[in-house]
């Protein structure tokens, strides 16, 4: 097992050896290309040995920025052609002028981590000081530029009710792909006959294909994206028609944060978007809390087809940890539930990380991509929101479980959470930036 100081140093190794130049590939073999929410966050470990190789990372993913404002879910290297679904089959630019030729996209998007992603690249580059702070400083406006845009576009188009809450049109959009979150909704979407044939990468790759989503779910993935297609990509035009439409707490959740830390960049700058920003914040915040279960306290996603919760016991269920605003009592309860045999404290784990579904519920599984296992990022992501909310503690607690998860030095894309196995690819960039994070950042609680 790797003590910290070189879990780091081989983190860093890691996140080298899987760059592609000005970006960073988020695995050497299963995901050779720049995912949104993995860029944020792969940019946050980075700044700990780069501050401009990290701002850097962040100009490539905005590079592929949609002109309404959209950060699609993958910018693809133009050197790389053998993943699927590839540029191709997405077709953006042949289908729409808001889609840019160069560099090539995917038409979704992904939880909007980024403005939490630049403040912190802005904490540990005022941190390093000299010419990283000047860096950062000279790079800042720019950057926020492109934030508020995105910012924009996911009020006006995946809120246009103004209800606090973020749709989603796909699975992929949540970044948590089958979850049991969406079962019930990709139960209604219906493949049609004239589904192209493909041929799977994943399934290539990692031998075990019982950890990756079944063919009948990829299927429904793969119909969605023809459906966007003939939609032209057009916002409105696909929800009109949406076989998949729901609410995405967690994303929600971070967008209330995400809200208020570009508030924070905005105020830096002196930019007059401060006050609506801010405002942006409160309402996904109350939508967030509006979403809670009364009896468990998590947040549910709801479906809008059927405007049915989604019950089930997940890890975006603990989406009030992340967006703030719970009062006392109810925040104390939330975390003595994450902390609780049904979380953290089931007897069965090795380390009290966070599994993506509870052990104890009936939709748990162990090695299924996002139906049990353990993500390394998550459980960072969720140390990091939960000490930024105060909640020293558990932070501290969920901070060490995850460098003792990630000890073994694979960084993996997930791990199964019953026996500590690396799972999926490894050597998986976002995986190394947390550790990188989570051993050199000043911040965390001892």
């Amino acid at each position: 097992m790797w003590r910290p100081p070189e879990l780091a140093a081989r983190a860093a190794y890691v996140i080298r050896g899987n760059s592609a130049g000005a970006m960073t590939r988020a695995a050497p073999d299963l995901y050779p290309h720049q995912w949104s929410w993995d860029a944020a966050f792969v940019a946050v470990g980075l700044a700990h040995v780069d501050v401009p190789r990290a701002c850097a990372e962040l100009d490539s993913l905005f590079a592929g920025q949609w002109r309404t404002g959209m950060i699609p879910h993958i910018v693809f290297d133009p050197s790389e052609e053998g993943y699927f679904p590839g540029p191709d089959r997405w077709a953006c630019a042949e289908l729409t002028d808001d889609a840019p030729s160069s560099p090539r996209t995917s038409g979704i998007c992904q939880p909007p981590v980024h403005a939490l992603a630049v403040e912190r690249i802005g904490e540990i580059a005022e941190a390093h000081g000299g010419a990283a702070a000047e860096h950062y400083r000279d790079w800042l406006p720019g950057a926020y530029d492109r934030l508020l845009a995105w910012h924009h576009y996911l009020i006006r188009e995946r809120d246009p009710r103004g209800d606090g809450l973020l749709t989603i049109y796909h699975g992929w959009e949540s970044g948590m792909d089958n979850s049991p979150r969406w079962d019930p909704v990709y139960a209604r979407v219906v493949v049609g006959a004239d589904l192209p044939s493909y041929t799977r990468r994943d399934t290539a790759v990692v031998a075990d294909a019982s950890q990756r989503p079944d063919p009948a779910e990829y299927d429904r993935y793969l119909w969605l994206v023809e459906r966007f297609k003939q939609a032209g990509y057009d916002a409105a035009r696909i929800r009109r028609n949406a076989e998949f439409l729901t609410t995405d707490v967690f994303a929600s959740a971070v967008f209330a944060v995400a809200n208020e830390a570009l508030a924070h960049l905005a105020r830096r700058l002196g930019r007059p978007e401060h006050d609506e920003l801010l405002a942006a914040a409160e309402l996904f915040r109350r939508g967030v809390l509006g979403a809670r279960d009364v009896r468990s306290g998590l947040a549910l996603d709801t479906d809008l087809l059927t405007g049915a919760p989604v019950r089930v016991e997940t890890i975006a269920g603990f989406a009030p940890l992340v967006s703030g605003g719970l009062d006392t009592g109810a925040e104390r309860g939330l975390l003595e539930l994450l902390r609780s045999p049904r979380w953290t404290g089931h007897p069965d784990l090795p380390h009290p990380v966070v599994p993506t579904t509870s052990p104890a519920s009936p939709d748990f599984r162990r090695r299924a991509y996002w139906r049990g296992p353990s993500w390394p990022v998550m459980n960072w992501f969720l140390a990091w929101m939960l000490n930024r909310r105060g909640a020293k503690d558990t932070a501290a607690s969920l901070r060490t479980a995850a460098l003792a998860e990630l000890s073994d030095g694979s960084f993996a894309e997930y791990y199964e959470p019953l026996t500590g196995e690396p799972l999926g690819s490894v050597d998986q960039s976002w995986s190394a930036a947390a550790t990188l994070d989570l051993v050199l950042a000043h911040d965390w609680p001892d």
